[in-house]
C-alpha cells in the first residue's frame, strides 16, 4: 500500500510539473490519467467483488489435484482423445456431446455480470472520462498529442495499483 502511494504521488509530481510548461498541457495529462487510472480501479474493484460474491455462493469448486493443477493449469489435456479415423466418426453425435458440455447463460450468471459492469464506482469512472474529455474539447485545449500517451500511463499505473491494492 506505502509503495503504491509513493509511485501514485510521484506521478502527479512529474505531471504537476507539467504546468510550468503549459497549463492547456496540464489539463490534458492530469484529466487523462486520472480518468485512465479511476477506470482501472474501479474496474478491477468490481471484478473482485463480483468474484468474491461467485466464491461465496459456492459456485466455484475446486476437486483437481495439485500435481494436475500444475501440470495442466487450464485444463486443457483433461478430455480423451478420439484416436478414430475421420471415415468412422459420426460428426453429429459428436456435436451433439460438445453442447452438452457448454453452459447456457443462466439468469444467475447474467446477474453477477450486470453487477459487476454496472457497479457505481466504474459508472463514476466513465462518466468522468468521458465529461474530462468533453470539457477540454469544449474548451479547445483538447491536445490528443498529450491526452492519449497520458492515458496510457494511467492504464499502467492503475493496472499496478490494482495488482498491488485488491489481489489478496
Amino acid at each position: 500500500m506505502k509503495k503504491f502511494i509513493k509511485i501514485f504521488l510521484l506521478i502527479e509530481v512529474i505531471i504537476s510539473l507539467s504546468y510550468l510548461f503549459s497549463p492547456a498541457v496540464f489539463a490534458n495529462i492530469e484529466v487523462a490519467f486520472l480518468s485512465s487510472f479511476f477506470v482501472v480501479m474501479a474496474s478491477a474493484y468490481a471484478h473482485k467483488k463480483m468474484v468474491l460474491a461467485k466464491v461465496a455462493a459456492g459456485e466455484y469448486e475446486e476437486d483437481r489435484e495439485l500435481l494436475d493443477k500444475i501440470e495442466d493449469p487450464h485444463g486443457l489435456y483433461e478430455t480423451e482423445i478420439n484416436d478414430a479415423p475421420p471415415e468412422e466418426l459420426n460428426l453429429r453425435e459428436i456435436v451433439k456431446e460438445e453442447k452438452k458440455r457448454v453452459k447456457p447463460m443462466s439468469a444467475k450468471n447474467i446477474k453477477y455480470g450486470l453487477r459487476g459492469g454496472f457497479s457505481p464506482l466504474r459508472l463514476g469512472a466513465y462518466l468522468f472520462l468521458v465529461l474530462g474529455f468533453i470539457a477540454l474539447n469544449n474548451n479547445h485545449v483538447l491536445e490528443l498529442i498529450y491526452y492519449l500517451p497520458s492515458l496510457f500511463i494511467g492504464i499502467v499505473a492503475g493496472s499496478i495499483g490494482a495488482k498491488e491494492l485488491f489481489s489478496s
